[in-house]
């Protein structure tokens, strides 16, 4: 059977992953099931209104070739999807398409959300598919490294095309019918790249906090944090900034006297001898901060505005040399209070026996498969060797990279020329690209990474979307009443160029039919 009526909201596991760091992905895992809550809110609503837009879900899967690039290989795997026709009002109407990226998706990504609102009033057919080696899309094989070969952004590309034809098809689609692309973070690259390279199929494409230029050392992403930490719009200072420095060259140098006391501080689950662990550590406390400033004011754990309180509240009895440390350890100890779990986990051996788990049941986590795609494609190293890096310099290219090689035997050596590579391929940040519209919040680190300000090859500004105090992805929410004036002004200006694209292709159609 092609579909299935998906009858229940499965518990959201994952945001994003464009990040290393247990602890950070711990924050997005509650920011997922965050939003969870409010799409049952949002159901809710609709219900009570009369409207049932969850009958109208329904999941199939599509056999997709494990590589597209090599026709004598016809091996396939399962790659699920979701259809959300209730708001799709004539055979001929638009189809907004939402791109999975390093996790599963769920029913939630056709029943709410800003792409969601704008399908509701454009009358579009809802899609989404899921990214290969993520969720249930998963070869049978499992992941181990030989089987992780056919995980690429190129070949999830080719799983979109392929994608188009198959719901066509299904659908008794046409050239009457304009293809609209979305993404947030690692997706909305995707959702860009589609449109650059197959035009033909998607007429438009929004491309929220994606960093479409892969980058080795991400060093400028600990940077934006500090300068977040220093923006008095969000409740920063610069005696944050100075507070958060301070507080990880303490707990360095307290842990070359006295790790045991270190380790009962932060509340660890053991104590940290060697050096591998204690650079888990020194990541797991700046994912704090980090993850923090990603989702500003989300209400999953902290505001910046929350942290730089605790970071600078005279009102503390915190005095001495110890006095940055003893905040640091107030921060820990509220990002506890507010979790499950009942000790800080830094075993770095730990890390990397979940990472080399390459059960299909492991899939769901997805950790190993993004791993993966860092070593071969994208990079996204997090370091902290730079001298504006407000957290420890222990964090360092080499200690992230060296997993490539651990996990999948991909020499560190490699890793610049697979750079290169994808950033040749796309087009780095600055792809040319023409009807992708790129949105920033000016409070997510992503943004050094994505189209802030583009040039056309004709010389004129290209469509971009830049949040003052935006966080990350902050823009593909539905609407809500605390949102910020510029959040919601954004909101508007995605519909209108929405919009504005679906009027011309209808336009270009009409030529072609009087021609």
């Amino acid at each position: 059977m092609l579909f299935s009526s998906a009858c229940c909201l499965i518990p959201l596991l994952f945001f994003s992953f464009t990040d290393a760091g247990r602890t950070l992905m711990k924050i997005k895992e509650r920011v997922r099931n965050l939003q969870l809550q409010k799409a049952k809110q949002h159901l809710l609503t609709h219900t009570v209104s009369g409207r049932q837009p969850l009958k109208h879900v329904k999941e199939g899967r599509i056999h997709q070739q494990l590589d597209h690039f090599n026709r004598q290989d016809l091996s396939t795997f399962p790659q699920r999807f979701f259809v959300n026709d209730a708001y799709w009002q004539r055979l001929d109407g638009p189809v907004f398409l939402f791109i999975g990226g390093e996790g599963p998706i769920f029913e939630f990504d056709v029943l709410a959300g800003h792409h969601v609102d704008m399908a509701e009033e454009n009358g579009a057919l809802l899609l989404a598919l899921e990214h290969r080696f993520y969720g249930d899309s998963i070869n049978a094989d499992g992941l181990k490294t030989e089987n992780l070969a056919d995980l690429s952004s190129q070949q999830a590309l080719a799983d979109l095309a392929v994608f188009h034809q198959y719901i066509s098809q299904s659908f008794n689609l046409s050239h009457r019918n304009t293809w609209i692309s979305f993404g947030g973070s690692y997706s909305g690259a995707l959702s860009a790249w589609f449109r650059g390279k197959f035009p033909h199929l998607v007429y438009g494409a929004v491309a929220s906090s994606a960093p479409v230029k892969a980058t080795l050392d991400f060093s400028a992403y600990s940077n934006s944090v500090g300068l977040s930490l220093m923006n008095e719009a969000v409740g920063g200072s610069e005696k944050c900034l100075t507070g958060v420095r301070d507080a990880f060259a303490a707990v360095e140098a307290l842990m070359s006297r006295n790790v045991s006391q270190v380790a009962v501080d932060f509340g660890c689950c053991q104590i940290p001898k060697d050096l591998d662990d204690q650079i888990e550590l020194m990541q797991n406390l700046a994912d704090i901060i980090m993850g923090t400033v990603q989702y500003n004011e989300e209400g999953v754990l902290m505001s910046i505005n929350d942290i730089c309180g605790v970071m600078t509240n005279k009102s503390e009895a915190y005095e001495g040399e110890m006095e940055a440390y003893n905040r640091l350890v107030k921060l820990a100890q509220i990002y506890h209070s507010t979790g499950e779990e009942p000790c800080l986990d830094i075993s770095h051996e730990r890390t990397v026996k979940e990472l080399m788990n390459t059960s299909v049941h492991s899939g769901r986590r997805a950790e190993r498969q993004w791993t993966y795609q860092t070593c071969t494609e994208f990079g996204f190293y997090q370091t902290c060797e730079d001298t504006t890096c407000p957290f420890s310099g222990m964090v360092t290219l080499r200690s992230q990279a060296e997993l490539c090689s651990i996990l999948f035997g991909i020499s560190q050596h490699s890793l610049p020329g697979r750079i290169a590579f994808t950033n040749a391929y796309y087009g780095g940040d600055n792809p040319h690209t023409h009807r992708v519209l790129y949105v920033n919040g000016g409070v997510d680190p992503w943004r050094e990474l994505s189209v802030v300000q583009e040039w056309t090859e004709e010389g004129e500004e290209a469509q971009t979307i830049f949040i003052k105090d935006a966080a990350h992805c902050a823009d593909m929410l539905s609407g809500r009443v605390t949102d910020c004036r510029l959040l919601k002004k954004a909101r508007e200006e995605i519909k209108k160029h929405v919009v504005s694209w679906l009027k011309m292709a209808a336009r270009e159609k009409m030529e072609k039919r009087k021609v």
